[in-house]
């Protein structure tokens, strides 16, 4: 059950369900050209994903959520989000919103943001405190939560 709820499962679940609501429950369709500007968020926001998840394997950390951290990572865009996965899931959510033109797909964005905000994020800063202390603190402190 816990695989089920790592992120990038609840993401592709979340993608899959936002092209479900789109067919079955579209509520306002916007037809425009305009909605394949919504391809540059998507690619943008999983390659940031993935170039951090790449850079968890390098360093050979662990990228599990609900594991013990083992290396306080600070490189690549983490030097100015703590949380460049999400932010990255959630840029490329919005993309796919914006590609399929209609706004119920926006409802799983928002679930994705509370459920990173309120439930993954504070799970791994509890456990970065306790395992780093006083250099996690630190790091906290000059560097935003973006979620």
């Amino acid at each position: 059950m816990r695989m089920l709820l790592l992120p990038p499962i609840v993401f592709f679940a979340s993608a899959l369900s936002m092209l479900a609501l789109d067919r079955i429950a579209p509520l306002i369709r916007v037809e425009s050209p305009w909605t394949w500007l919504g391809m540059a968020p998507l690619v943008v926001g999983l390659a940031m994903a993935n170039w951090h998840a790449r850079l968890f394997r390098r360093v050979g950390t662990n990228i599990d959520t609900f594991g013990e951290p083992d290396r306080l990572v600070q490189d690549g865009l983490f030097l100015y989000t703590r949380n460049p996965m999400y932010l990255g899931f959630v840029i490329s959510l919005a993309g796919l919103a914006f590609i399929l033109g209609s706004i119920s797909p926006w409802a799983l964005v928002v679930g994705f943001i509370l459920a990173a905000h309120c439930w993954y994020v504070p799970v791994e800063e509890r456990a970065m405190a306790a395992q780093f202390g006083a250099d996690y603190e630190k790091y906290r402190r000059r560097t935003p939560r973006w979620f």
